[in-house]
């Protein structure tokens, strides 16, 4: 295996965990870069990389991962440009795609390196570098979002792949950022805006010695980072707005079956949920 040097902005859950996983499970050389010096003498101090991102150091990366919001990675990485080598691969490790792909992907082709978005489909409901574990993707997926087709970015996609199965991802799915977008304001979005909404009963204060696992699963996503999920669901609006439209439909039968006392229309509604789930992949 090719040793690389690879740079990651951002030591939070993902990027910290990502420098963890790949000082684990890799030869390759890692560099990291926190706003908070703290985290960085952490992630030192637990061998989660090998030095500070200098201009220097960053200007000899083979990989640049960038874990922070959008927005602020849009403009990291446009004021980090001119410092990269030429041939450099730059990821993002946003939760959403159209955008930050959108502002990157031609600025970073004219520079010279490729530009591919990336989400890894992993997490924990708490944040920050002290819940990050080199372990957070074994056998979840990294999804990547390569929008130009060119050679460049085939060759970019190859080597992020190659990376990502070797600290553990099982699984590498390429799609466009359209299209990641859709699917994660089902899969991951809404689920956090059903969590976040549904601990607001007065129930929910009352549910010690009444709830079991199936509390447990629906509540836990409530507790995230109001501030990073704000600008997420912002920029996926439109996406996010039809998901709870449906959500929001379907829910209205099974209330409307209840009250109106139908328990035929409520055994459909409940025989039909299960049947999908049954058709569904593990």
């Amino acid at each position: 295996m090719q040793t690389l040097q690879i740079g990651i902005i951002g030591l939070g859950l993902i990027g910290g965990s990502l420098a963890k996983a790949i000082k684990k499970f890799t030869p390759h050389t890692v560099y990291g870069l926190n706003r908070s010096k703290g985290t960085e003498q952490k992630a030192l101090a637990c061998g989660a990389m090998d030095g500070v991102l200098t201009d220097e150091a960053l200007s000899g990366c083979d990989i640049l991962f960038v874990g922070l919001y959008p927005a602020l990675t849009i403009k990291t990485v446009l004021e980090k440009l001119p410092l990269l080598k030429k041939g450099c691969v730059i990821a993002d490790l946003c939760g959403i795609k159209r955008e930050v792909c959108g502002a990157l992907s031609e600025p970073c082709r004219v520079a010279g390196v490729t530009f591919i978005g990336a989400h890894p489909m992993a997490g924990r409901e708490f944040s920050g570098f002290d819940y990050t574990t080199a372990d957070l993707f074994q056998r979840a997926s990294l999804i990547l979002t390569p929008t130009e087709g060119t050679e460049q970015e085939e060759r970019a996609v190859r080597l992020l792949d190659g990376l990502a199965l070797a600290v553990g991802f099982r699984a590498v799915v390429v799609t466009t950022p359209e299209n990641h977008d859709r699917m994660i304001a089902y899969t991951s979005q809404l689920a956090h805006v059903l969590s976040n909404a549904y601990v607001k009963s007065p129930c929910a204060k009352e549910h010690t010695g009444y709830s079991a696992g199936s509390f447990k699963d629906l509540t836990r996503v409530a507790y995230l980072n109001e501030e990073m999920w704000t600008e997420l669901f912002m920029q996926n609006r439109d996406n996010l707005t039809q998901e709870l439209s449906l959500l929001i439909d379907n829910l209205t039968a099974y209330k409307q079956a209840m009250e109106a006392g139908d328990a035929d229309t409520l055994k459909a509604l409940l025989r039909e949920g299960r049947e999908i789930k049954e058709q569904l992949q593990p």
